[in-house]
């Protein structure tokens, strides 16, 4: 550690107003509806703040909440629970109210404490070392109180040093964030197009209104019929079949592996409950469980893990190879000439996977899935051109996901490896190195 850095007692920070430490706002049921600022808890925090599900704070009564509504600055650790998770609030973070689960960090003098700097800061070992000292002190869950929180110590380098580090972590940051909110447009675009051709007929009926189908070229018009016909379904375009899902695609189909054979290993923890890419895989032995190739999309069956939206699209194989991961996988394939991608757009769709947790069985919070109730899931199957054109529109988009991703990856293994140095003083870098990094 560099001289020139000093050991503060957090306690001390708190007395002299330079910081202030707060938890979040016990709300009752009825005080909480649809409508107000998101209220905050541990499941909204991953990577950032994913607020789509939470429960929402009315606006007219934020008087009785004080303190306890987000700022741009704020570094937010959740310290029930599920302690040790970690985020910054952005200036273009919605503001929202903290909940119970919830402690938040806030700097009161920015010319003592840089607050993008107390955010790796608390992302890092010293800080580690003293929460853990501490969550694990009680026989229930893992936590961290305020009373522990203000016991604690923080060391900061001079406030240009502090500005330095934040810049270089922060370079790879952003760019990571970026990489997030572009995946997030390109998920957004290929669901809207898989919704609009397949589910809402969008050009089918612009046709049969005499107009040109909105965003489309004439080539992609030309696939599509100007006129609907009745159907078990309803109406759908004329010269579709209507087709039991079993019909149009494999669920769970065999995959040969070996047993014992070390390879890829997804575990349900790291399927995404937004977007398409997993989170991590690791190699491990084969013993039980799916299998899956590369183009398969993987839903979890089991409650609540299906409600959360764990459903993943795999890509991340090596061509030909087999992985294999939880029992509590449903493996889905479509069949030409629908494209695999058709597969996963189906998955997130609302209508299929109502379909899903409607059809659950088994005791209470241990529900599943059962595979034959896909056998009465109808769909309206477009013709060959159609369903090749929705692959050649969509998969693009996908591969752009998963090269925005490995490069996500790529960034936040460089940023892993200064964080602990940068904040213990052992090494220093110039703030443009990296930023070129980041922005190359």
């Amino acid at each position: 550690m560099r001289c020139d850095w000093q050991k503060f007692s957090v306690a001390d920070l708190l007395a002299h107003n330079v910081l202030y430490i707060g938890d979040g706002y016990r709300a009752k049921l009825e005080e909480l509806g649809s409508a107000g600022l998101p209220f905050a808890r541990a499941g909204n925090i991953d990577s950032g703040f994913h607020f789509e599900d939470a429960d929402r704070f009315p606006t007219e009564d934020l008087s009785r909440v004080g303190q306890k509504v987000s700022q741009p600055g704020d570094v937010v650790f959740t310290s029930k629970g599920t302690v040790g998770r970690f985020a910054l609030v952005r200036q273009d973070t919605p503001p929202f109210v903290y909940s119970p689960q919830l402690c938040f960090w806030r700097v009161l003098q920015a010319d003592r404490i840089n607050p993008r700097f107390l955010f790796y800061w608390m992302s890092g070992r010293e800080f580690y070392d003293q929460y853990k000292g501490v969550a694990g002190q009680t026989d229930m869950a893992e936590y961290v109180s305020l009373a522990d929180q203000r016991r604690m110590y923080i060391t900061l380098p001079p406030l240009s040093e502090q500005g330095g580090i934040a810049e270089i972590l922060g370079a790879l940051d952003d760019k990571i964030e970026l990489n997030r909110r572009v995946n997030e447009t390109l998920e957004a675009m290929a669901r809207a197009i898989f919704k609009s051709w397949f589910v809402d007929f969008d050009p089918v009926r612009a046709k049969a209104e005499g107009r040109q189908p909105s965003g489309m070229d004439a080539a992609t018009a030309a696939h599509f019929p100007k006129s609907f016909e009745e159907s078990r379904l309803g109406k759908i375009p004329r010269g579709w079949t209507v087709a039991p899902l079993p019909e149009i695609a494999r669920i769970n189909p065999p995959r040969l592996l070996e047993k014992g054979r070390a390879t890829t290993y997804l575990d349900m923890q790291n399927m995404p409950t937004r977007g398409h890419r997993a989170a991590g895989w690791i190699q491990r032995p084969f013993v039980s469980g799916s299998r899956f190739t590369n183009g398969d999309t993987l839903i979890a069956r089991i409650t609540p893990c299906l409600e959360n939206g764990k459903t993943a699209y795999v890509d991340f194989l090596k061509d030909g190879e087999v992985a294999w991961g939880s029992t509590e996988f449903i493996v889905l394939r479509p069949k030409d000439p629908l494209p695999s991608e058709y597969g996963y757009c189906l998955a997130r769709d609302e209508e299929f996977r109502a379909h899903a947790i409607q059809n659950m069985t088994g005791s209470s919070g241990r529900q599943r899935v059962p595979t034959d109730c896909f056998s009465q899931y109808l769909l309206a199957v477009p013709p060959e051109p159609v369903a090749q054109r929705f692959g050649q529109v969509v998969r693009p988009l996908f591969a752009k996901v998963k090269a925005n991703s490995e490069e996500a990856a790529t960034l936040a293994a460089i940023r892993d490896t200064l964080l602990p140095k940068l904040i213990s003083g052992e090494i220093r870098v110039a703030p443009s190195e990296v930023s070129e990094v980041a922005t190359s």
